[in-house]
């Protein structure tokens, strides 16, 4: 299954998997019913310094690649840990992207060490209501005052571990949008402190993944300084496509582990499960199903590091890695449901785990992307068909 791994990255995938020991799926089941943030499990991360795995060495990170930080997570959605567990550390593996590539060497010695360290937690502050995926239509406003610091009021939505963030990485509109020469100026972006005195973070009750809240953020006169806006004023949507790609890897690769968590629970319960007489896995309409969700997901396994070898490279990737995305998210979800549809009745029970694996797998569908979106994009990008929204 890893036979292309390198010694390095069996590393890596090894070293994940003894963390993940120390956190089984009694620990994910309590989390997911009380909806406590996995705070030893980001600390247990943090101790051994992977939060810092895409972040360069001179700034306290391991200077990898995104093919790294897919094998990482990957593994850890893999232990039974799923979305609660990599999006317990996601915003943090890959968010700061644009700090790296934009940010100036100051703001880098500032913002990233504290992140790396797991002293600070990050949200990821871009969707709004009424907006959705038409990004270019923000209403978050930041203005101006003075020549040392802006002013940001606005509305997001579905915001990740905004719980327990210390810090936001924000888009808001700098620039009117009636008032830009292109549809993709005038948003800026921001890397600033969670100030809860003007920011109301209130949590979205969910069908799944209750460890790591999703919330709307109420922002009331947020100040911040010019210090903390990352590259040019105006410039934000740029900048945040620079992390676009890998966070779609990311969730893809996520997604394959998860769905190989979900069968590899499948393939143990057919094996143990006897009725008629013989174990229900070695009928075949037990077995073919679960065959093919194994296809499915070892094809979009080599999809989602393709992508991440693209982007490792400096090469364009866009449509691999929602490609990878794509599959990844249908291929888990299948083989979520497969495994749930194997148990029989105790596949709706939460002691057997695979009905949150299948509550938290349309996740990898809904996010970051919609599929239908990917599917405009591949269709428009790929086979040169018109645009069609």
């Amino acid at each position: 299954m890893d036979f292309s791994l390198s010694p390095e990255q069996q590393a890596i995938r090894a070293a994940a998997e003894r963390i993940c020991a120390r956190f089984p799926d009694g620990y994910w089941l309590a989390k997911d019913e009380e909806g406590a943030f996995p705070h030893d499990f980001h600390r247990a991360f943090a101790d051994d310094g992977w939060l810092g795995i895409c972040i360069p060495q001179q700034y306290g990170g391991s200077g990898l690649g995104v093919t790294e930080a897919a094998i990482l997570m990957q593994t850890i959605a893999e232990s039974g840990a799923g979305m609660s567990g990599a999006s317990a550390l996601h915003m943090n593996i890959f968010g700061l992207n644009p700090v790296v590539v934009f940010g100036t060497d100051e703001q880098k010695k500032r913002m990233l060490p504290p992140l790396v360290a797991g002293d600070d937690k990050a949200c990821f502050a871009v969707t709004e209501p009424n907006v959705g995926l038409d990004t270019l239509k923000l209403k978050t406003k930041a203005v101006r005052e003075g020549n040392d610091r802006y002013v940001i009021s606005g509305q997001k939505i579905w915001i990740s571990t905004a719980q327990v963030a210390t810090k936001m990485l924000i888009l808001a509109r700098t620039t009117p949008l009636e008032q830009v020469k292109r549809r993709t100026d005038g948003l800026s972006l921001f890397y600033t402190d969670f100030n809860r005195d003007r920011i109301d973070a209130r949590e979205i009750p969910k069908m799944g993944r209750s460890a790591v809240d999703s919330n709307e953020l109420f922002i009331d006169n947020l100040p911040v300084p010019m210090a903390d806006r990352i590259g040019e004023e105006g410039q934000g949507f740029e900048y945040i496509l620079h992390g676009m790609n890998p966070e779609r890897i990311l969730i893809g690769a996520e997604a394959v582990g998860l769905g190989r968590a979900a069968l590899r629970k499948a393939s143990s319960y057919a094996k143990e499960r006897i009725v008629f007489d013989r174990p229900i896995g070695q009928n075949q309409g037990i077995q073919h199903p679960l065959a093919k969700c194994w296809m499915e997901l070892e094809a979009a396994n080599l999809m989602a590091f393709k992508a991440a070898s693209l982007y490792d490279q400096g090469e364009p990737c866009g449509l691999e890695a929602n490609a990878a995305k794509y599959l990844a998210g249908e291929a888990a979800f299948k083989a979520c449901e497969t495994a749930l549809m194997t148990h029989g009745g105790m596949g709706y029970a939460k002691e057997f785990h695979v009905e949150r694996y299948l509550r938290e797998v349309l996740i990898a569908r809904i996010a970051p992307v919609s599929p239908q979106m990917i599917l405009n994009f591949i269709a428009e990008r790929a086979l040169g068909l018109p645009k069609s929204y």
